[in-house]
Parts: C-alpha cells; sequence; structure tokens
C-alpha cells in the first residue's frame, strides 16, 4: 500500500489521536470521520443481509428498522415548505 506523509498542526495531531482508539491507525479514524456513511443503520442492516447475523435476533433487526423509518420520517417532516433563497436576510 502506498503511504503519503502529510503535516498537522498539534491541536489537529491532539483531535486526532483523541478519536483513534488503540488498534486503529491514524488512516482509519480518518477514513471513520471522512466517510461516515458507512456507519449508518442502513450499512448495518445490510451488512449483516450479506455476511449473516449470528447473535442478532429477528427482533433486533426489527427495531433498526423501525429506528431507519423512523428517522427517515422525521427527516421529510424536517423539510423546508419553501426553498432556500441563498442571501442574507432574502424572503
Amino acid at each position: 500500500m502506498a503511504v503519503k506523509t502529510i503535516t498537522i498542526d498539534m491541536e489537529a495531531y491532539e483531535l486526532l489521536s483523541a478519536a483513534r482508539r488503540s488498534n486503529e491507525s491514524f488512516s482509519t479514524v480518518i477514513k471513520n470521520v471522512l466517510v461516515p456513511a458507512s456507519h449508518t443503520a442502513g450499512a448495518l442492516l445490510h451488512y449483516l443481509d450479506t455476511q449473516g447475523h449470528p447473535g442478532a435476533s429477528d427482533a433486533y433487526l426489527s427495531t433498526v428498522e423501525q429506528l431507519i423509518a423512523a428517522r427517515d420520517d422525521d427527516m421529510i417532516a424536517a423539510e423546508p415548505t419553501e426553498p432556500y433563497t441563498g442571501g442574507e436576510g432574502a424572503s
């Protein structure tokens, strides 16, 4: 695997280091922050469907599916009724 050296300031390093689990590389921490879509309930369900789910009961999976549906309902309900105009104080 090719690597690239980068320079970051100490504040960024401390934040990165604090987010790192003991078994993670800094590359993994960065990818987890920049590609968070893989950490969704939908991604979990897809993984469990394709890899099998020993230990994940049908009731658990049903609860996850209900949470996804509720989140989607909340997102639809939260959509603005007027389009964003893009300007400060624009009407």
